[in-house]
């Protein structure tokens, strides 16, 4: 009697107990979202917001810019039209898009040579030679400018040209040689044996077998090569300074930044036309630059 008494009441007290405890939980899980999420939109509001500020004052008028004020009262899309049709602006592309361009095609085609020989061949003296590499990864331009300079200016007469800065890519590059040895690590030899056995040569294997395997790392390479390229402003400014015809827009900027510097809404709008390429390209090649980046040096 007493049983069946207390079981009707004992029914909504557990109920009501579980309920909270679900509440529990779901409140709990929320404060874990809210952390987890607010910590990533404010990382992702602290790399976006100086873009934002860059491109809202681009397109504000002479006087707005130079005001407090963070939104644009009239949008001033003529200011992008005014700096495109600066004297020398188009110029300056043509010269980054070469630089960057064939500078990041001749630093891949000849580095990835070097890394293959890193990776794959057993010979006296690797260690050495990758100890090297990663040597001159560590030595700052700045220490070997002055014997480059009179080399390439006084001795080939090549002052006042990107030559100076494009030729040497020729011959390798440290950091990309470097990132490549250490993906093509990760490729089984077997693959290569495999090819070896049916008639390939080495050469031929590194075409035919390496590179295709290698895309990724290959695309995260020539991406670090592109931007590097295309946001130099030490060497330009060392070899090419001297003649406007050879400026890139990472120097000719800071010149139209001395030439424009009241006028904040056109120097914003410039460097938004300079930033827009590397962005765009990064935007479509991020799946490529990850996944390189990612595989790149699991194993050493």
């Amino acid at each position: 009697m007493t049983h069946a008494t207390l079981a009707p009441e004992a029914a909504p007290a557990a109920a009501a107990t579980s309920t909270r405890a679900k509440r529990a939980h779901d409140r709990k899980a929320a404060l874990n979202w809210i952390a987890v999420h607010s910590l990533g939109i404010a990382a992702a509001l602290f790399f976006v917001l100086p873009f934002v500020f860059v491109f809202l004052t681009g397109v504000m008028s002479d006087n707005q810019a130079l005001t407090r004020d963070l939104w644009p009262k009239t949008w001033e899309w003529g200011n992008f039209g005014t700096v495109w049709n600066t004297p020398g602006f188009l110029t300056w592309w043509r010269n980054t898009l070469i630089y960057a361009g064939l500078g990041t095609v001749l630093s891949v085609l000849s580095s990835l040579p070097v890394a293959y020989a890193l990776a794959k061949f057993r010979f006296r003296g690797r260690n050495v030679a990758m100890m090297l590499v990663i040597s001159m990864m560590m030595l700052p331009p700045q220490v070997t400018i002055v014997p480059m300079y009179l080399f390439w200016a006084k001795q080939l007469q090549l002052s006042g040209t990107l030559w100076p800065l494009i030729i040497p890519l020729a011959f390798g590059d440290a950091f990309t040689i470097f990132l490549l040895r250490q993906f093509l690590l990760t490729i089984p030899k077997e693959y290569t044996d495999a090819a070896k056995v049916d008639g390939c040569g080495d050469f031929r294997t590194m075409l035919r077998v390496v590179v295709p395997m290698a895309k990724p790392a290959i695309a995260a390479v020539a991406l670090f090569q592109f931007f590097y390229c295309w946001n130099d402003y030490f060497g330009p400014q060392i070899y090419a300074s001297d003649n406007p015809a050879a400026w890139t827009l990472s120097y000719g900027l800071e010149q139209f930044k001395g030439t424009h510097h009241t006028d904040w809404n056109l120097t914003m709008a410039a460097t938004v036309l300079v930033m827009a390429p590397v962005i765009v390209v990064f935007f479509f090649a991020q799946r490529a630059f990850i996944e390189g980046v990612t595989l790149t040096g699991v194993k050493g």
